[in-house]
């Protein structure tokens, strides 16, 4: 299947527009994780460029090229690549990644609490040079979106010391165990995440999606104590600045994810986008929310299938597509740029 043609020096603003709740022509779709693994010419340039990941994120140039990869299939916004563990460094807690990241120093509670907040600027020069890269390449083509993790699900990856799956047992003795140890260490997250964000947004960021990847290991109480406050500072912060849109995985309590402020939330596949304004109101601006798991594994009928779906419940209006969580490494590319196709073709 050959790739879509994208206009070259035309200004897309089809997500910008729909990030304000507006009517567009066509649903514009980013994906997460769309400059990565799935993608057969990131695997050439990162085996040419023969660096491991953690030098690749602080690699301005590779960076930006990694980040415009996904522009040649038709995505109507670049997300810039890095990690969300990249600005833990600084504070005293670099991840390297073999192949998943790994801790290169195991902290104990003690070494927890000595983690500090840093001027960003300062230590993470590489962030704004990737944008001014991207930004300058695209020629304001295209808008370029940032992002970070949220406090709680950084602060449980330094709790374990490594990539988390389907449990987080040290992290989550932690709050059972140390509430404070853990409340002071949120602190700090917040006030990093808010400084790395409104990093983003002054290098050129059009909008900044936080990551409660981890929300899918949270009860209830959990996340209403001990991630939820924490978003809302965040978004609290950035209010006015730029759109803001979280991301909670596998979380479909939605009037708690109405609460965190965010301008714009990130379903996963557990509602449709009409499902989730009769709860939340019919100008709700949403993002998604096509099954990942689909993407990598249905049949292109099936992806067709859901895909114009989840364009129709989203009315054309006050909706990005994007999908239940980001791309799985097994993902075809093909089956990528068929979705890509597909919701540009839908109309309602």
């Amino acid at each position: 299947m050959g790739h879509s043609p994208v206009k070259r020096n035309t200004k897309n603003d089809l997500f910008v527009r729909a990030a304000r709740g507006e009517r567009t022509p066509l649903t514009p779709i980013w994906l997460m994780r769309q400059a990565g693994r799935t993608d057969p010419e990131y695997v050439k340039l990162k085996d040419r460029a023969g660096l491991p990941l953690e030098r690749l994120f602080r690699h301005p140039e590779l960076a930006a090229e990694i980040s415009l990869l996904p522009r040649r299939i038709g995505v109507d916004a670049i997300i810039f690549f890095q990690d969300i563990l990249i600005p833990l460094a600084p504070m005293g807690a670099e991840f390297v990644f073999a192949p998943g990241p790994v801790l290169s120093e195991r902290l104990d509670a003690d070494a927890l609490s000595r983690l500090h907040i840093y001027d960003v600027g300062a230590e993470l020069p590489f962030v704004p040079e990737t944008f001014r890269l991207i930004r300058h390449s695209l020629d304001h083509a295209l808008p370029v979106l940032g992002f970070a993790g949220a406090p709680l699900t950084l602060a449980m990856y330094l709790i374990e010391g490594q990539g988390v799956g389907d449990q987080a047992d040290k992290a989550l003795s932690l709050v059972a165990e140390q509430p404070h140890a853990l409340r002071d260490l949120l602190n700090k997250l917040t006030t990093l995440t808010i400084d790395y964000l409104k990093m983003q947004i002054e290098a050129g960021a059009a909008a900044v999606q936080l990551f409660e990847s981890l929300a899918h290991l949270l009860s209830a109480d959990i996340y209403r104590e001990f991630a939820l406050p924490y978003q809302q500072q965040v978004f609290d912060a950035l209010k006015g600045l730029a759109p803001t849109i979280l991301f909670a995985r596998k979380w479909s309590d939605l009037e708690m994810l109405h609460a965190s402020g965010a301008d714009i939330l990130s379903l996963g596949c557990e509602t449709t986008i009409a499902g989730a304004r009769d709860r939340l109101g019919r100008d709700r601006i949403l993002q998604g929310n096509l099954d990942n798991k689909l993407l990598a594994y249905g049949t292109l009928v099936d992806i067709t299938d859901a895909a114009r779906g989840c364009v129709i419940s989203g009315g054309q209006r006050g909706h990005i597509f994007n999908l239940s969580h980001g791309l799985l490494r097994e993902t075809p590319f093909e089956n990528v740029v068929h979705l890509i196709k597909v919701v540009h073709e839908t109309t309602i």
